[in-house]
């Protein structure tokens, strides 16, 4: 059972052009990690892609770290879910993508753009969702879900 997904797409970064294909690759990595997860809830999510610059900003901002990263996300809930009162969609949150730290990944581990992109997309939905990795179980635990996910997705290494 597919829920009602919207995905809300900014781009705010010149390096890397946003395709049509590259949004649908985000949609489906969204849409597969909700359903991995038995999350059955009319949903909104918002995907910002951004330069190294950019989320190097949002990362001093709100996580007072100094440099860039991969990904960020951002739930909109502590404990519980916000529900949009006009649509009745689950609220989950905002991921934000630096496109330059996806390419330059993607090369330094061998593997595609696309498939960089898309473990950054579920790794940020699984936070979204309440996952973490701040210990070592908790890591293996949520590696084994963003493996499970990405082969479903087919974007195995």
């Amino acid at each position: 059972m597919s829920p009602k997904l919207t995905v809300n797409f900014y781009n705010k970064q010149r390096k890397l052009t946003v395709t049509e294909p590259l949004k649908n690759l985000v949609l489906t990595c969204v849409q597969a990690a909700l359903e991995c997860e038995e999350f059955f809830e009319p949903t909104t999510v918002d995907v910002t892609f951004v330069s190294n610059r950019k989320i190097r900003e949002y990362n001093g901002q709100f996580r007072n770290i100094d440099r860039e990263t991969d990904v960020l996300s951002f739930p909109t809930g502590d404990d519980e879910f916000e529900t949009d009162p006009d649509t009745g969609e689950v609220i989950l949150g905002d991921i934000v993508i630096s496109l330059e730290k996806a390419a330059e990944q993607s090369r330094e581990y061998g593997h595609s753009f696309e498939r960089e992109v898309g473990f950054l997309t579920v790794h940020s939905v699984l936070h979204l969702l309440g996952f973490d990795h701040i210990d070592e179980e908790e890591g293996e635990e949520m590696r084994a879900h963003e493996k499970r996910i990405l082969e479903r997705t087919g974007l195995t290494r």
